[in-house]
């Protein structure tokens, strides 16, 4: 019998704090269950499987970060703006890793769900607003949010994994690279740079 109170937000959240201990690849409807104390039978009146659960938890993900990241660079612009972002970036990748992949892996989302969902909305309005504060116009805005979105993405996803090895301290390295994409931010090429190359 499930549990009085069972919804799918609650299906949800206890899967997101699953994905945070195990990892999001060790989730399973099973584990999920054993948390919330039912049957794995009585989730699926909540979820169809563990497939929309990853993309709920992706959804979920998805509005934590943003919300994050708009209170951090509220009322922020240029350099100071920049590394809110980042920061908040990557705190929450820290304190949500299971989380955090949802929002990377090709998860498979409702449309309904997402139709509705604001987060994924949200953050691309805040990286566009954050980069016309640099003066950058389409395509270089899509360009550049591509960058720093690589660039976060790849330094949080190797210094997660252990992979910096070296005596420096990463948080010094993080640093620099923000200063160094303030610095090619503000001295971006022209879009008609890339034709000069070919």
């Amino acid at each position: 019998m499930a549990r009085a109170g069972l919804t799918a937000e609650r299906v949800t959240l206890a899967g997101a704090e699953l994905a945070d201990e195990v990892g999001l690849d060790r989730l399973s409807m099973s584990r999920v269950a054993r948390r919330l104390g039912v049957t794995d039978a009585s989730l699926y009146a909540h979820v169809r499987g563990l497939e929309d659960l990853r993309g709920r938890i992706a959804l979920l993900a998805a509005d934590e970060k943003t919300l994050r990241i708009a209170e951090a660079t509220a009322g922020r612009a240029g350099k100071d703006a920049l590394v809110a972002y980042a920061d908040a970036w990557r705190d929450y990748a820290h304190r949500h890793p299971g989380r955090y992949t949802a929002t990377q892996a090709p998860v498979r989302i409702d449309p309904e769900l997402a139709a509705k969902a604001s987060g994924p909305r949200r953050a691309v309005e805040l990286a566009y607003g954050m980069l016309r504060g640099y003066g950058l116009a389409e395509p270089d805005l899509t360009d550049a949010v591509r960058l720093l979105r690589s660039t976060f993405h790849g330094f949080v996803a190797l210094e997660s994994a252990g992979g910096f090895a070296h005596a420096r301290a990463p948080q010094d390295s993080w640093v620099r690279a923000l200063d160094a994409l303030h610095t090619l931010l503000e001295h971006w090429p022209p879009s008609g740079a890339q034709e000069d190359r070919s």
